[in-house]
């Protein structure tokens, strides 16, 4: 197989061209005559290289609104479908998840919540609380012993009443 080298700006060419062009990156592919998976992996190449192909997508301009509803439509679609909807509309479908994902973190913020002053008479009444729970505790323990010496000694007067009738 003759496989073609392509330089860095050639490849940049080629991504902003197809960020410009407005087609889904099959149709994009086949017009250019570039394999579609190298396409894929230029694309994915140049993302995580941190080269950033200047994008003039009409995605950049779009109203919190409209990003707001590409991620409902979005919201129950698989991975195959997510993407195929991201072809269609002309958009990355990282572009969706972090969408979605600044969606989540609005909503899952939580505010601060101011702690109310303890005020004396709720800290006299934890404290009168907790003793009562503590004499609660002490007398429940006294009571188990109580009725344990209770049974212990009917039992014992049955052994000796035992003993004396035989």
């Amino acid at each position: 197989m003759d496989y073609q080298r392509y330089s860095s700006q050639f490849k940049e060419a080629i991504l902003t061209k197809l960020s410009q062009s407005g087609l889904s990156v099959r149709k994009f592919a086949e017009q250019e005559g570039i394999n579609l998976s190298t396409l894929y992996s230029w694309q994915k190449n140049f993302n995580t290289s941190g080269l950033n192909v200047s994008k003039v997508s009409s995605s950049d301009k779009w109203s919190s609104e409209e990003k707001f509803s590409v991620v409902l439509e979005t919201a129950t679609l698989s991975e195959v479908e997510l993407n195929e909807y991201c072809r269609v509309k002309g958009l990355y479908s990282e572009q969706v998840k972090a969408w979605k994902q600044a969606c989540l973190g609005v909503n899952t913020t939580e505010k601060p919540t101011k702690r109310a002053k303890v005020t004396p008479e709720q800290k006299s009444d934890k404290k009168r609380i907790k003793e009562l729970e503590r004499e609660l505790r002490r007398k429940d323990k006294a009571l188990a012993e109580t009725a344990a010496l209770l049974v212990l000694g009917k039992k014992f007067d049955a052994y000796w009443k035992d003993k004396e009738d035989s």
